[in-house]
């Protein structure tokens, strides 16, 4: 009994721990004082209306939204095919091709963008939304190649070698029967690629120009000189949309499923 009371005090201190500050900014978003303050005197929507007529932030936020998805379909047009032959086929050389995908995972983001900055802005010179795109595509691939490798690697791919034996074409058994079935890894790695992608920082840092930059990149830059619940909005915001994401794709997984 005193252990589970324990575990029990354990579990809410930690689930204090992770949402409290999550409650925080929720809550001084709608302050109306100009300094940060909880618990706030009086309701406002202020810092929402200047967050949203802020052109730095909309642009920054257009261009998050942009290479976060145009960089996470890149990665899922290479990280599924490559999935599915690191998953499909013995090679003697897969750990060391695994590895080399997952390579980006294994190295500090700070040192990652460092590295990307000198060959892509440097040594290439290449314009700041092709560089971002590059940037951020190869740090996506690799949760592509994890989340739907693990699919790949459960999948019984007797099915497809049926239905070549019945006529089908490779490519064909690949759309209607590999991929419907790793559908739901292959959203959720969509979903985990996309918000970690529109959250980075060191790469988006060091590959931003001059009137080009991305959302993280242009929140630290406020805060440097100005502290005041205008984040705090921006902030709420964020995560009303990867929960809206989120809700979307468990309806199109149902939607699939029941398909």
């Amino acid at each position: 009994m005193r252990k589970q009371r324990g575990m029990t005090i354990i579990a809410v201190l930690v689930f204090a721990f992770l949402f409290l500050p999550l409650v925080v900014i929720v809550v001084t978003s709608f302050g109306k004082s100009a300094t940060i303050q909880f618990p706030i005197e009086e309701f406002s929507l202020d810092w929402y209306k200047k967050a949203l007529s802020s052109e730095t932030f909309m642009s920054s936020f257009k261009l998050s939204l942009s290479i976060g998805i145009g960089a996470t379909l890149l990665a899922l047009l290479v990280g599924v095919p490559a999935s599915y032959a690191l998953s499909r086929y013995s090679m003697k050389s897969k750990n060391i091709l695994k590895s080399f995908f997952l390579s980006p995972t294994m190295i500090p983001g700070i040192v990652v963008g460092y590295s990307l900055f000198q060959f892509v802005v440097i040594r290439l010179n290449l314009p700041v939304i092709q560089g971002l795109l590059i940037g951020h595509f190869l740090i996506s691939l690799p949760y592509i190649i994890r989340v739907v490798g693990s699919s790949m690697e459960q999948l019984d791919f007797s099915m497809e070698e049926v239905a070549w034996t019945l006529g089908c074409t490779r490519p064909r058994a690949f759309m209607k029967i590999v991929l419907p079935n790793v559908s739901s890894g292959i959203f959720a790695a969509f979903m985990l690629t996309f918000v970690n992608s529109f959250n980075n920082v060191p790469v988006s840092m060091f590959l931003s120009g001059p009137g080009v930059t991305m959302l993280p990149t242009s929140l630290l830059s406020y805060i440097e000189y100005t502290y005041d619940p205008t984040v705090s909005a921006i902030s709420v915001m964020i995560m009303l949309l990867t929960i809206l994401l989120m809700f979307i794709i468990e309806k199109t997984l149902g939607l699939a499923s029941i398909a």
